[in-house]
């Protein structure tokens, strides 16, 4: 295995799904990743053929021969078979690998305890809106994992959108934010587009508006600088239509809703990590 590593790199993936997928076709795509001497391991070959059809990389189904073939290896497996593929990957792994966790509630001292003290870690939190390059990622490493392993991980996940490096007790708090705000988000649209079509607009038409909308108002956020708040304001003007919305949302405590929900996900993400 190389001391030191270059770009375009050779990465492992064990676990060939759809978060894979995107992160395999958008690195190869940013020149990040080396797709003829990538791989990636699934026991399922329609996993297998979905996977190398959309990225060009060889699919093999085991995942020690993946380890062979690569020194950053990503482990994009569901956390109930995570200690079956550790173990299976255990004696070919070494302090050369870069591993790179992304599965939900599978903590560094599981990781290291499985693989070896000496091994090098990094757990990374994504989310689904990776698979259109616009994830929003926080990512912990272990603490044998150098600087620059960290900065090689912050490249990686800067490349499908943007990525925040936090001390690893914080993941639960991303999990509940960003990995499950998505669907809290897409409940929202399907929300306005339902007012949309009680108002009389036609389905498709409400449900694009609502969702570029949406798109829209972020863009607003994170181009802009300004607080969610001084937007909100900017539009509300006095005795018009958006305050008489806002006051409709303030009534049924939307801002509560919103904050218990994160709150009762990252709950949710702690209670998963305890079960190991």
């Amino acid at each position: 295995m190389p001391a030191e590593r270059t770009f375009p790199l050779a990465v492992g993936f064990l676990g060939a799904g759809q978060m894979a997928t995107a992160l395999a076709s958008a690195w190869a795509k940013a020149g990040l990743l080396d797709a003829s001497r990538s791989r990636a391991a699934d026991p399922y070959p329609d996993a297998r053929a979905k996977f190398q059809a959309a990225t060009g990389i060889k699919t093999v189904e085991a995942n020690r021969d993946v380890v062979a073939a690569c020194d950053v290896l990503v482990l994009a497996v569901k956390p109930q078979v995570m200690s079956a593929v550790l173990d299976e990957i255990k004696p070919a792994s070494s302090a050369a690998h870069l591993i790179v966790s992304i599965a939900a509630g599978v903590t560094l001292k599981t990781l290291g305890d499985s693989l070896g003290a000496d091994t090098k870690l990094v757990r990374v939190m994504p989310n689904t809106p990776c698979l259109v390059s616009a994830s929003a990622t926080g990512f912990s490493p272990g603490t044998t994992a150098t600087p620059d392993d960290a900065a090689l991980v912050e490249r990686l996940f800067a490349a499908v959108g943007t990525a925040y490096r936090v001390p690893e007790h914080l993941l639960d708090a991303v999990t509940g934010l960003s990995g499950s705000g998505p669907a809290f988000v897409y409940l929202f649209i399907e929300a306005l587009a339902d007012g949309g079509v009680r108002c009389g607009l036609p389905r498709p038409i409400a449900q694009s508006l609502a969702a570029q909308t949406v798109l829209g108002a972020a863009r607003m956020v994170l181009e802009t600088g300004l607080h969610p708040g001084a937007l909100k304001d900017a539009v509300a003007s006095p005795g018009g239509t958006t305050i008489a919305g806002i006051h409709a949302l303030e009534r049924a405590a939307f801002r509560a809703a919103a904050i218990d929900a994160v709150e009762a996900a990252t709950k949710r993400a702690q209670e998963l990590g305890k079960r190991e």
